[in-house]
């Protein structure tokens, strides 16, 4: 369905609902030819987004060549209406009476099985970088707009000309990584010049430009200044050798201030040549800024619609980067091409393959397999409150006012956060029952003959399943050394860990615990783990109240390849914990015998920026600042990058 959009989704694996806006084109397609009259007629001139702003179109145009269906379309914000005091000109010249400017957009509902996600990415756009003159000089222009200047369908009709004068440029120059594996420095202290990520694409690109201009014109000269070419995939080292023959510059080295000739409009690059170590000055004729990539605008509400995940870049993240490549974190959708990550079409053609062999997969099979580790709802402990519904990422949760909540085992990912949210013990984990947790903590803290181990010697370690567990396995196969006293728990998610269990640990004697989970990006269940941070938020302020150092209680994020921060943090908690008496223990068991475990604490209840105290638990470094509730931001301490950050509001919000 082309020219539509999505507007909403609901269901689950095998059964979604999708609702699609279809746009009115205020053209029939079914009638339309395609002959142009109405284009020729239209007196609204604007710029053409395929050719990138280098020529017009029409209010009525069709969007680019070997369009489907290749019909017209009216932008309805741009064109003058069917009043024929305002304009009407289209409609006159149409010989078929195929423009209709009463057409509605239609709202479709479709039923589908499976989704794939192929939403493409954007480019960067590089006016922040003003060193390079793109918002200031004529004759630099990015690599989409080289792209279109030397296409046969170009604005130019393939003659290769520079845009200031129309002559054709003999000095070129090449600028890689533009807005790509920028990090931040003095010079860029917020981040907004450029992403910190190699856009994968834009070394070869810059390859096959050069080969392509030495084959139509080869007395150009092209320069070519980089960090580094990355000219990674199957023939590409090949290209790159090739082009190097064929008499193509590569200067190790960005430029760091360009200029222009007034008169002439040539420009005058001044470069560093870290091979050489010389500063050098070029003059060109064209410069062309080989542009990054960026996650489209448009992911986003498709992601909010099917409840995705995102990297720290903004990308879509697949289930798994090397079982599940092209699977979400949510059952039957999959994602394809650039919406995941920065790629080629080769790459993307491949993962197309891929995410339409899973769909059809899944839609073949007359059943359904679901993993056994699903939530299910007690319904006579159930008191219909509907605070599991809150917390549930994936929407797997059916529920409306005084009904007992129901699990939809198709849509459920066993992350576990339900059941650590329900006060009512009303949902059962299976596999990772509240029971088969406590037993571990008994036997981690347990008291008898049989344990040789002191307890206060074992640290309760609680770790998800798919990133600090994993990231515990890498720092063994590592053969890292780290304190052989932290008892790790398994959890699925570590917003699986119910505040009771923490509560209990220190009650049975744990002179130390650590949360642990996936770092905010890595999320595989989206965002289950903020529940995590607002629970141990509560479990701070309830352990301070009753007297108990709140620093015994540690949260730290860790991924599966981070075997190397795994150990630091055994090692930081096994300082802490070597600190902590028996005295100390004995006294928090007098304290919280039969206190209720806490819930809800105070920063939970601040709606708007606030300024606060920031304490890290593993260092002591304190620090002001202002917390805003609503940014999805890890919280980690500026001095030992540890994630044991509590946020102490000054006064009242």
């Amino acid at each position: 369905m082309a020219y539509s959009e999505i507007e909403d989704v609901s269901g689950y694996v095998g059964d979604f609902r999708v609702w699609v806006r279809r746009k009115a084109r205020y053209v029939d397609e079914a009638e339309c030819t395609a002959c142009g009259d109405c284009s020729d007629v239209c007196p609204v001139v604007m710029p053409d987004e395929f050719q990138a702003g280098l020529s017009t179109r029409r209010a009525i145009y069709i969007p680019f060549p070997q369009a489907v269906p290749s019909s017209y379309v009216v932008n309805a914000d741009e064109c003058l209406g069917s009043n024929p005091i305002a304009c009407g000109k289209c409609v006159e010249a149409c010989d078929k009476a195929c423009i209709d400017f009463d057409m509605q957009d239609e709202i479709v509902e479709l039923q589908v099985g499976a989704i794939i996600v192929a939403t493409g990415m954007e480019t960067y756009d590089p006016t922040p970088m003003d060193e390079y003159g793109y918002a200031s000089y004529e004759n630099v222009v990015t690599s989409l707009e080289f792209e279109r200047l030397i296409s046969a369908e170009g604005p130019t009709d393939g003659h290769f000309v520079r845009p200031m004068d129309r002559e054709r440029p003999q000095r070129i120059g090449f600028v890689q990584c533009v807005g790509s594996r920028t990090v931040l420095s003095e010079s860029n202290p917020d981040g907004q010049r450029g992403n910190p990520y190699c856009s994968n694409i834009c070394c070869m690109n810059t390859v096959k430009d050069s080969l392509l201009l030495k084959d139509h014109y080869p007395e150009t000269d092209i320069t070519v200044f980089y960090m580094d070419i990355r000219a990674f995939g199957k023939g590409f080292e090949d290209l790159y050798r090739r082009s190097k023959a064929q008499g193509v510059r590569y200067i190790r080295g960005l430029p760091g201030e360009v200029e222009e000739d007034s008169q002439t409009g040539n420009l005058r690059v001044y470069v560093e040549n870290t091979t050489t170590g010389l500063l050098e000055e070029h003059e060109l004729d064209l410069l062309v800024l080989s542009i990054g990539a960026i996650p489209r605008m448009e992911t986003d509400t498709v992601r909010q619609l099917l409840t995705l995940s995102v990297t720290e870049d903004g990308f879509l993240m697949e289930g798994h980067p090397k079982l599940k490549p092209v699977d979400t974190p949510t059952k039957g959708v999959y994602i394809a091409g650039c919406a995941e990550a920065p790629k080629d079409v080769k790459d993307s053609v491949t993962q197309a393959s891929a995410a339409a062999a899973r769909a059809e997969g899944l839609l073949s099979r007359p059943e359904i397999d679901v993993e056994a580790i699903t939530a299910v709802v007690d319904e006579d402990l159930c008191k219909q409150c509907g605070q599991c519904v809150d917390v549930c990422p994936f929407s797997a949760i059916d529920w409306e006012r005084k009904q007992t909540a129901r699990v939809i085992s198709a849509a459920c990912a066993g992350c576990g956060t339900c059941a650590a949210e329900c006060p009512f013990d009303a949902i059962t984990m299976r596999h990772f029952t509240d029971q088969q947790i406590y037993a571990m903590i008994d036997a981690v803290l347990g008291h008898g003959p049989a344990d040789e181990r002191r307890p206060l010697d074992n640290m309760v370690v609680f770790a998800c399943n798919w990133c600090s567990y994993a990231g515990a396995d890498t720092a063994g196969t590592a053969r890292l050394q780290y304190p052989p006293n932290s008892c790790v728990i398994r959890t699925m998610c570590s917003g699986r860990v119910k505040p009771d269990f923490v509560w209990y640990a220190f009650q049975k004697g744990a002179p130390m615990v650590l949360v642990s989970g996936c770092h905010y990006a890595d999320c595989h269940y989206i965002d289950a783990n903020r529940n995590t941070v607002r629970r141990v938020d509560a479990l701070w302020e309830g352990l301070e109240r009753h007297g108990v150092d709140p620093s015994r209680l540690q949260l730290d994020w860790c991924s599966a390849a981070e075997g190397q921060r795994w150990a630091r943090m055994m090692r930081d908690l096994e300082g802490l914990r070597a600190r902590v008496t028996v005295r100390e223990v004995e006294e928090t068991r007098e304290a919280m015998k039969g206190q209720k475990v806490p819930r809800r604490s105070q920063v939970a209840r601040l709606k708007r920026p606030t300024a606060a105290t920031m304490v890290c638990y593993r260092c002591g470094n304190e620090w002001g600042a202002t917390f805003d509730p609503t940014a999805d931001r890890e919280r980690m301490c500026l001095a030992c990058r540890s994630n044991s950050v509590r946020v102490m509001p000054n006064g009242k919000e």
